[in-house]
C-alpha cells in the first residue's frame, strides 16, 4: 500500500477502521490509473462497484436529452464512489463518472466488501456513514443549485464545459481549456458580464485560471472544484 493510498484511506469514511479490517477490504483490490476525460461508469450501468479516489479529480454527472451535462458531485482524494450500487435493489447507475484530470482509484472487490460488512460491525458502520453522507450531500445539492453564489455557479460551469471538451478531445490536453466568452459565461450562469469579469479576475489572480479573448484555461481544476462548497484554498505562494 503506497503513501497515496494510505492518505486517501485516512481522508475517507474508512479512516476509523482497524488495520486488519482495512487490509481485509483491500483483498482483491486494484490500483488503477484513469486518463483525463475517461468515463468509467455510464448512466444505466448495472455493475456493482466501490472505488476510492487516491488523487486527481473525478466528477459524477447527469446528461440531458440534448447532450448537455450537469455535475452534482466532484470527488477528490478520500472520496468513495459506488457504495449504493452494492445495496440498492435493481440498481442502475443514475449518473456517469468521469475523470476531469488524470486520476488514480482503488477498485475494491464488492464481494469482499459485502462479506466484511456482514462479519465486522466496524465495516458496516463505515459504509452506513458513507451512505448517510451521500444522502445528505444530495439534499444540499438540490438547495445549493437554487441558492449558490455567482462565483460558485461560474466555477461549476467552467468545470462542466471543460469536462465535455475533454471528453471530445480524448483527454490529451495538459491544461483544461474552455472555449467560452465572458458574455456567454454570464448568460449561462444568469448574471451580467461585469460580475463575471470580477470573478474571473479573482480566479486569475489566484492562479487558478488564465483568461484569453476566446477561451479560458483552467490551471488548477482541483482548487476550482473546491469552490463548489464555498471553500477557497489560497495559493501557496502569493505573487
Amino acid at each position: 500500500m503506497d503513501d497515496g493510498v494510505r492518505s486517501a484511506l485516512a481522508a475517507s469514511t474508512l479512516a476509523r477502521l482497524s488495520s486488519p479490517a482495512t487490509l481485509r477490504l483491500l483483498t482483491g483490490a486494484r490500483l488503477v490509473r484513469i486518463p483525463a476525460g475517461a468515463v468509467t461508469h455510464r448512466e444505466g450501468d448495472t455493475a456493482e462497484h466501490l472505488e476510492l479516489v487516491v488523487d486527481g479529480l473525478v466528477r459524477a454527472f447527469v446528461t440531458a436529452p440534448d447532450g448537455r451535462t450537469m455535475t452534482f458531485r466532484y470527488c477528490r482524494c478520500g472520496a468513495l464512489i459506488g457504495a449504493v450500487s452494492m445495496y440498492a435493489s435493481g440498481f442502475r447507475m443514475p449518473a456517469g463518472i468521469q475523470a476531469m484530470v488524470q486520476a488514480r482509484l482503488v477498485r475494491f472487490s464488492p464481494d469482499v466488501v459485502r462479506r466484511a460488512a456482514r462479519d465486522d460491525p466496524q465495516v458496516a458502520e463505515a459504509l452506513l456513514r458513507e451512505l448517510a453522507d451521500r444522502a445528505v450531500a444530495y439534499i444540499h445539492e438540490i438547495t445549493g443549485s437554487a441558492f449558490t453564489t455567482v462565483r460558485e455557479r461560474i466555477a461549476r460551469h467552467l468545470l462542466d464545459l471543460a469536462a465535455q471538451e475533454s471528453r471530445v478531445a480524448g483527454g490529451s490536453q495538459r491544461v483544461l481549456t474552455v472555449a467560452v466568452s465572458q458574455r456567454q459565461l454570464a448568460d449561462s450562469v444568469g448574471t451580467v458580464r461585469e460580475v463575471v469579469v470580477r470573478v474571473l479576475r479573482d480566479l486569475r489572480d489566484a492562479e487558478v485560471i488564465s483568461t484569453h479573448p476566446d477561451h479560458i484555461d483552467i490551471l488548477d481544476p482541483i482548487r476550482l472544484s473546491q469552490e463548489q462548497g464555498g471553500t477557497w484554498v489560497p495559493a501557496t505562494a502569493p505573487r
